[in-house]
């Protein structure tokens, strides 16, 4: 809990896992406006919302590569489900090029969903769970499943040559793969990654560079271009602006 905002996020169980990071939910219930700052993650996340002032609506969000601040309705009630790229092509089956930085409507009745299924929070995961199970693909190229797992297990520290050469699929096509699904280049998500793997150690009180950054210099210029501040400010996270530092404090 973050003073009165609620929030909870549960990984999800097998088959769904290589698509989806998590299901969660986050809840304002006063009469104020919570401001947050969004920052890069590497998910796309699939809002199920509605609040006092606006009616029950569903919205895709691309993936971010710079921070957004954002004000959180009174009385806003949010269910989200977080997914991986991969999902991108085999599970919503559209591409999100065009929504990088930026979201778009998808309607009210995506999925079937609807107002009454934010009003408990374990109905809401057993459905979404159902949907995608339900849109689980009979077959996925395997080229992209252990690519995906390549650039999870390695928190986006690998080369793309070398990602490249362990998945046997040459860079150019990989590259062209990402753009045209994901709106960016490899390398450029894998630096998202390695920034959202700083979050951990920032998370722990950790200032310094863990992972493969140049040196301390480099460290700073990455955190404040993900996220708007130094890492000493992040790590203050006055106010609990910074949600999902709050929720990686939290673990």
């Amino acid at each position: 809990m973050i003073d009165s905002f609620h929030y909870k996020f549960l990984k999800p169980d097998k088959p769904i896992s290589d698509f989806v990071e998590s299901i969660g939910m986050f809840h304002n219930p006063s009469d104020e406006a919570k401001e947050v700052v969004v920052m890069p993650d590497g998910r796309i996340d699939l809002f199920f919302s509605l609040s006092a002032s606006e009616p029950f609506h569903v919205t895709l969000i691309g993936l971010e590569t710079a921070p957004e601040t954002r004000s959180i309705l009174p009385h806003a009630l949010t269910f989200v489900i977080s997914f991986k790229p991969l999902a991108v092509e085999y599970i919503l089956q559209t591409s999100i090029a065009d929504l990088l930085n930026t979201a778009k409507d998808v309607g009210p009745g995506f999925w079937d969903f609807n107002a009454n299924d934010l009003q408990n929070f374990d109905v809401f995961y057993q459905k979404a769970f159902k949907k995608i199970t339900e849109l689980l693909p009979q077959e996925i190229d395997e080229r992209k499943r252990q690519l995906f797992k390549l650039i999870y297990s390695s928190k986006g520290q690998m080369s793309v040559t070398e990602l490249s050469q362990k998945v046997c699929w040459s860079s150019r096509q990989i590259n062209r793969y990402f753009n045209q699904q994901l709106g960016l280049s490899l390398k450029a998500y894998c630096t998202v990654l390695r920034f959202r793997a700083s979050l951990e150690h920032i998370a722990e009180g950790q200032l310094f560079p863990e992972l493969k950054f140049t040196d301390q210099t480099h460290f700073i210029k990455e955190i404040k271009k993900f996220s708007g501040v130094a890492p000493k400010e992040l790590s203050k996270n006055k106010n609990d602006r910074f949600v999902l530092l709050s929720v990686l404090k939290q673990k």
